[in-house]
């Protein structure tokens, strides 16, 4: 019995992990996160108006913005390979 609890037990952890992973994904687009996360993104920006506009577009077509206020952009491969008409990286 108190094999059947331990496996019961794991069983029900890896499940809360599992759906914790699955709905806690910061960088995804809902309905105005995208202006939360750029503004967050963009917040120590030189011209924030520009970043927060290049950050929108890259959020609206991405679905998801990188952490932090600068890098990270492996966290979103579209965002990183997003390139602007002159070969330089679109999104901030």
């Amino acid at each position: 019995m108190a094999m059947n609890m331990k496996h019961l037990f794991l069983t029900l952890l890896f499940l809360s992990l599992l759906l914790h992973s699955s709905f806690s994904q910061p960088t995804m687009d809902g309905a105005g996160l995208c202006g939360s996360k750029c503004s967050k993104r963009c917040s120590k920006a030189a011209v924030m108006d520009r970043c927060l506009k290049y950050c929108g577009i890259c959020c609206q077509e991405c679905k998801c913005v990188p952490s932090g206020t600068y890098g990270n952009k492996h966290e979103c491969p579209c965002y990183r390979d997003k390139k602007s008409s002159k070969g330089t990286s679109k999104c901030p």
